[in-house]
């Protein structure tokens, strides 16, 4: 199969008259005013003719919407149907594009392989910043494709991956890649399936991110585990504002993950906690972190399973916490009562900023009602106070001593003494006395039942400490995974990772060649009378594979330079650091005026030294204690000869 040369696929200077020369070719020196305007023109008609060369080339149908917005620096593709060849043409076409800076793709089923060509084309695109691949699952093929290009691009500052069916293992490549990439300020992340591990690389994320702003995370199943090994994260996190969480489970374990988190946390505004299945409990344990933040402004707590109690602790913390920032607490399926109403104007007085959305006027604190006392144990008590037995009370109404006395004379005499029972009581005694209806009361029973009644309060005071102590050992557990996950989670050196720095992995996507679409952009431009659209089959002319081991790298030449894009890449001294590379028309990143650029590493991010790496120093320093101790040692034995005969 044989290739076309780069440079035979280009069109020279002269194959593109001028449009002066077009309009009047006698008069040299006649200048149209509006020659700006129509070279414009040509140039957005240039991409025009591109793009619906590469849809013949591919086989698929133009978008219409493409071709009548290239004005627009916001180009919104959703629900087109371009699937991964209609990607491709469109990826061509964008090559050279110097216009649009937000890219809309969302629900296209563009699947990994148009990922594939949307990440080529961004090697060589350095004006799109804004890029939505929402619901075109991508899966896991999609995410590596996604992560690598992450690593290297540096006109991107957000990208939404939203409903792409990523899975746990899926969160590691988008750790690994933003640890290293802190251009990027905004990622979703929503509506995937991250669960436990997932919770743990997302984690890592945030405690080596340096960069991002804003996390969407909504509609997930981090649950307990995931939950905690994130807050982990979040904790040393030094840069993240905004977080949705809403829909992960998080629970109460969650809940107290979060506020151990937030009490170090000094950067977070918006939290949005919403159907995570939050009790008062798990508020309680909010609480306690928000007593110590202050700068969280914004927390959402909507349909969680919270009353009255929740909705209270909530404004006691506003209002016990001077140096809060909280301005909007959203409980809007709460119901509250008026001890609520008159509290929160109570604190609005003191943080008029405060604003609490709840649910209306009508709740109230569900309150067991008191459990009844047992009437024997009543009697007994009552006995033991006064240190006196059964038969001395019923001695008067009892004269024969059998200890069975008639239903009317037992109810008058326990009336008319000053044992604390009602009516009720008084009635059930005496049915539990006189079971057979016989008339007379056996108060014999009362005897029997009184260390039967010790035993069953023992047996219940241990009820209630088990379950205190159960409760108190899985917070402390629970507390305990929280501080080696921060453990784990603490920032790591961040490791350069380059396109073919590594072997390749057979099992995944393989390293990326130069910019390989830039070529399809050349045959493209290049389609005159001498290369017709029928020529340029897969015979003559392919798109450089991924599989490819050497870089594809363009000859500098006029016509070229014209319309490639600088391959930054490229290991030449040419792209020397601190010079700017304006000449290929590219952008200048104001946030790269502090990195380095290294011409044998190729790395376009930055790296913060780990907080646990062990310094040479240290080494040097356990060496010379090593001397010190042999030194002593030989002094020790000078100074005993008789012993170093021995």
């Amino acid at each position: 199969m044989s290739i076309h040369a780069f440079e035979s696929l280009c069109l020279k200077d002269d194959d593109f008259p001028s449009p002066a020369q077009l309009q009047d070719s006698d008069d040299e020196f006649d200048i149209d005013p509006e020659s700006d305007e129509n070279e414009k023109n040509n140039k957005e008609m240039s991409i025009a003719e591109v793009y619906m060369q590469a849809c013949k080339l591919v086989g698929v149908v133009p978008v219409s919407y493409f071709i009548r917005n290239l004005n627009s620096p916001t180009m919104i593709l959703t629900h087109h149907g371009l699937g991964p060849l209609g990607c491709k043409a469109l990826a061509i076409a964008l090559v050279t594009d110097m216009h649009i800076t937000t890219l809309g793709l969302g629900d296209n089923h563009i699947q990994a392989e148009g990922a594939k060509y949307l990440v080529e084309m961004l090697r060589a695109n350095f004006t799109i910043q804004h890029l939505d691949l929402s619901a075109n699952h991508l899966k896991s093929a999609g995410a590596e494709y996604v992560a690598k290009m992450l690593l290297d691009n540096i006109s991107l500052k957000s990208i939404k991956l939203s409903g792409n069916r990523f899975t746990d293992d899926d969160a590691r490549y988008f750790a690994d890649a933003l640890s290293t990439n802190s251009r990027i300020k905004e990622l979703d992340l929503s509506h995937n399936e991250f669960r436990g591990r997932g919770g743990e690389h997302l984690g890592q994320l945030l405690a080596n991110n340096e960069g991002l702003e804003v996390l969407d995370l909504s509609w997930n199943h981090l649950r307990m585990k995931g939950a905690v090994a994130f807050c982990a994260g979040l904790k040393v996190n030094i840069m993240l504002k905004h977080l949705d969480l809403s829909w992960n489970g998080f629970g109460n374990e969650g809940a107290l993950a979060m506020g151990e988190a937030l009490k170090f946390n000094n950067t977070l505004v918006y939290l949005n906690l919403n159907n995570n299945r939050l009790t008062n409990e798990g508020v309680s344990m909010l609480c306690r972190g928000l007593e110590f933040n202050d700068t969280l402004r914004v927390l959402l707590l909507a349909y969680n399973a919270l009353t009255v109690e929740g909705a209270l602790a909530l404004v006691h913390v506003v209002k016990n916490t001077p140096k809060t920032a909280l301005e909007e607490i959203n409980i809007c399926n709460v119901l509250v009562n008026e001890n609520f109403v008159h509290l929160l104007e109570v604190t609005c007085q003191e943080h008029p900023g405060l604003d609490v959305h709840y649910g209306g006027v009508g709740g109230f604190i569900a309150k067991k009602p008191p459990k009844r006392v047992d009437p024997m144990k009543v009697i007994q008590d009552y006995l033991d106070q006064r240190k006196l037995r059964l038969w001395d009370f019923f001695r008067n109404i009892d004269k024969d001593g059998t200890m069975r006395v008639p239903v009317a004379d037992f109810r008058k005499a326990v009336q008319q003494s000053s044992i604390p029972l009602d009516r009720y009581q008084i009635e059930e005694l005496i049915q539990r006395l006189d079971r057979d209806r016989t008339g007379m009361v056996d108060y014999r029973g009362l005897a029997d039942t009184r260390k039967q009644m010790m035993r069953d309060h023992r047996r219940q005071l241990k009820k209630v400490e088990s379950r205190q102590k159960k409760e108190k050992q899985k917070s402390d557990r629970i507390l305990k995974t929280f501080q080696s996950a921060v453990e784990a989670v603490t920032p790591r050196s961040s490791m350069v990772i380059s396109p073919g720095a590594a072997k390749e992995d057979s099992s995944g996507p393989q390293h990326f060649s130069a910019t390989p679409l830039s070529s399809w952009h050349h045959i493209v431009m290049s389609n005159s009378s001498r290369y017709s659209v029928t020529n340029l089959s897969n015979e003559h002319v392919h798109l450089p594979m991924l599989t490819g081991s050497t870089p594809y790298r363009p000859t500098s030449s006029p016509a070229m330079r014209s319309y490639s894009q600088p391959n930054l890449l490229d290991d030449s001294p040419r792209f020397t650091p601190g010079k700017s590379i304006s000449a290929q028309g590219v952008r200048s990143d104001p946030e790269m005026g502090h990195s380095k650029l290294s011409p044998t590493t190729n790395s376009l991010t930055r790296s913060r030294p780990a907080l646990n790496a062990k310094q040479p120093a240290v080494k040097v320093k356990t060496k010379k204690v090593k001397k010190k101790k042999q030194k002593k040692r030989a002094d020790k034995d000078s100074k005993n000869p008789a012993q170093t005969v021995k």
